[in-house]
């Protein structure tokens, strides 16, 4: 069962939640774990019908839920629109419901705002970025309804399991990109 209800605890003061869903959560997780500026990262799952689901119940596609990340982050240090940039660069936001072989209203593309501010941030961001796409950008742009903390053994599932097929074939190649792409915005502390 998952942990957690509504929205959840709010952010350490100073600090802003950003919540995002663009496929497996275990991928983006993985990626904004080593972004400067993120204090933490928590896979979980939002904006659906049910109370408590688990899962299994996500992965039927029946509850309505998006397989999300909650970033916790300093904006002080990082930017709301910088983490929409890197989300961007991880994830295709063109394919409905899709990322991969990841298949399922569950891996849809979305921008869950906490504020106005974000909203505003947001919905400036797609209407830069669509230029860079051939085709629409599908991602979803809507407030944040109900959050639910995912299971324990889903935390930091790449950093446990980093020889797991999933993980070496779908997750590495995702953080190797963030790597190039992004290295002088990665955390001094992270290899």
């Amino acid at each position: 069962m998952s942990i957690g209800n509504s929205l959840g605890p709010a952010p350490r003061p100073g600090n802003e939640f950003a919540t995002l869903g663009g496929g497996c959560f275990w991928c983006l997780e993985a990626v904004f774990e080593e972004l400067d500026g993120v204090v933490d990262v928590e896979s979980g799952y939002s904006n659906g019908r049910t109370e408590n689901p688990d899962y299994r119940q996500v992965c039927a596609g029946e509850t309505g839920y998006a397989e999300v990340v909650r970033i916790e982050f300093d904006p002080a240090r990082l930017a709301y629109r910088d983490l929409l940039e890197v989300f961007f660069a991880v994830h295709d936001p063109t394919t409905p419901n899709r990322q991969g072989n990841d298949i399922g209203s569950q891996y849809r593309s979305a921008i869950l705002y906490h504020s106005e501010e974000q909203k505003a941030v947001a919905t400036q961001f797609l209407r830069e970025a669509q230029h860079l796409f051939e085709d629409d950008i599908v991602t979803q742009l809507e407030p944040v309804d109900r959050y639910y903390r995912a299971e324990t053994y889903h935390q930091e599932y790449f950093r446990h399991n980093p020889t797991q097929g999933y993980c070496m074939f779908v997750i590495g190649p995702k953080v190797e990109k963030f790597r190039r792409t992004f290295a002088r915005k990665r955390r001094a502390d992270v290899s």
